[in-house]
């Protein structure tokens, strides 16, 4: 008992500074430079260059939601206890509006299920226990559709580079239904779902492919199976997780499925039982999977590595509050989340962490690869930018 009560301490401590990663870049370079690369400079890799930037004047702790090239617009929250505001900018960085939805007003989506989309040149999409609601860019309520069959999200992600995304007339988003528990419920849950904004219906689809590790019979933690994915066409290409595999879907029947190695990968394979105890811990110290873009023949994968067999184990062992920070604070350090660059075949082209910029928050628009730069954590700034970036090949 007393073993178990130290690996939810150390749990909880894992949970209260999760994801925090200290990485640095030159601000006053257009190319972003790799560090703590762990394979050898290819001939003809692939880097990040920048090649535009938006410098919004805001104080807070903003979450970017969308951006829109065509009408020059960024849509983000300042998401708070109590409250939320919705915030309107272009790229200029002038925020032209601010409103919140949330709460005791006859418009209010009740709470959100995803992050925002923008739809137009003057309007954006919210998924909210209240149904679909289309506002105007100076909060306006310009339509309303009730949720076909609403329940109480089982999870809610809001992040950059996260959420619903448009094929055809519909969104695909995670499932937000119960977790499977058991080795039939893993069979039998559905990944992802349609989500349809004219008429509110939702309909689950994907469910584990027979050669993942997810149908092995084990036991899992959700966030190692947590689905990330992209879109392309009509092609969905989606990593459970955990697991480094890109399954490629077509019209929502698996065709193809691609192994990808990532260079001092340690990720979590499952336990034989529930009651496991390291189910409670492995959760923030496993490998993960935390985004996928795919740009030309290009896959983009953002991921932590995880944990050392050592440092695992070091991990578990039993440590004072102050030794436990202080590891913690050294593992921050030594793995930061990183990006593969992989061919079309998932061949790693290049690996890195990519300067100040915050990995998981990759989102592309129109064709434009655009992430957020990492706040700085001594210094409060009344400012945070996003950068565009391009592929560019060194020789």
């Amino acid at each position: 008992m007393t073993k178990l009560k130290t690996i939810l301490t150390i749990y909880l401590l894992l949970l209260s500074c999760f994801p925090i990663f200290f990485i640095s870049c030159d601000s006053n370079s257009n190319q972003i430079k790799s560090e703590d690369s762990e394979i050898e400079t290819l001939d003809n890799t692939i880097d990040f260059e920048k090649l535009d930037s938006i410098k919004i004047n805001y104080l807070g702790n903003p979450t970017v939601h969308d951006l829109d090239p065509k009408s020059g617009t960024v849509l983000f929250m300042e998401h708070r206890e109590t409250s939320e505001e919705i915030h309107i900018a272009d790229f200029e960085g002038n925020v032209k509006a601010s409103f919140s939805k949330r709460g005791d007003v006859p418009d209010s989506y009740g709470a959100l299920m995803s992050t925002l989309r923008i739809q137009d040149n003057n309007t954006f999409l919210v998924y909210g226990y209240n149904g679909f609601m289309v506002y105007d860019f100076e909060g306006n309520l310009q339509s309303q559709v009730k949720l076909d069959d609403f329940q109480i999200p089982s999870s809610s992600w809001k992040n950059m580079g996260f959420g619903m995304e448009k094929m055809g007339n519909r969104y695909v988003y995670l499932n937000q239904g119960k977790p499977p528990e058991n080795s039939q419920e893993y069979k039998e849950f559905s990944l992802l779902s349609w989500l349809d904004p004219q008429n509110g219906k939702k309909e689950p689809f994907i469910q584990f492919p027979e050669g993942s590790i997810f149908s092995s019979g084990k036991f899992f933690f959700m966030r190692s199976w947590f689905p990330i994915y992209c879109l392309e066409g009509d092609r969905i290409y989606l990593v459970f997780g955990a697991e480094p595999v890109i399954y490629v879907y077509e019209n929502q029947h698996l065709i193809s499925s691609i192994p990808i190695q990532l260079p001092s990968y340690n990720y979590f394979k499952g336990a034989d039982s529930s009651s496991d105890a390291r189910l409670f811990g492995m959760s923030m110290i496993t490998g993960m999977i935390v985004n996928i873009k795919k740009i030309d023949e290009f896959f983009l994968i953002a991921y932590f590595p995880g944990y050392n067999r050592l440092d695992i184990e070091i991990n578990f062992e039993n440590k004072s509050p102050d030794e436990s920070k202080a590891f913690r604070e050294r593992m921050l350090k030594k793995y930061p989340n990183r990006i593969a660059i992989l061919d079309s075949a998932g061949n790693l082209i290049n690996d890195f962490v990519p300067g100040k910029l915050e990995p998981r928050s990759m989102l592309v628009r129109n064709g434009q690869l655009w992430m957020r730069e990492t706040p700085d954590d001594e210094v409060e700034e009344d400012f945070f930018r996003l950068f565009r970036l391009g592929l560019k090949k060194e020789n």
